[in-house]
């Protein structure tokens, strides 16, 4: 029997104030998540894909937020980014 392992995909978020509740809302979104701190940065790593909502993260910042808001946030990603629009950004891997 084979078994298969599911990649997981992820993001490094620089550590700020304001992306704390970035990660925050990611967290609550995606419980399967892994979350590690490290000096200057946060990755988040995720089986499958990770998906990051508006309004979870507006609820955490307490104001409006715009997905493009995020670029300011990632160092870097890994998986691809399979939808970026107005509401969610999904990263995931083709297959």
């Amino acid at each position: 029997m084979t078994t298969t392992t599911a990649r997981n995909v992820g993001v490094d978020i620089q550590e700020s104030e304001q992306n704390r509740a970035v990660v925050e809302a990611i967290e609550e979104t995606n419980p399967a998540c892994i979350v590690q701190h490290m000096p200057g940065l946060v990755r988040i790593t995720c089986p499958k894909r990770l998906v990051i909502t508006r309004d979870s993260v507006e609820q955490k910042l307490g104001r409006e937020w715009e997905t493009h808001e995020f670029q300011m946030a990632i160092v870097s990603y890994f998986g691809h980014i399979k939808d970026w629009d107005d509401d969610e950004i999904v990263i995931a891997w083709d297959h």
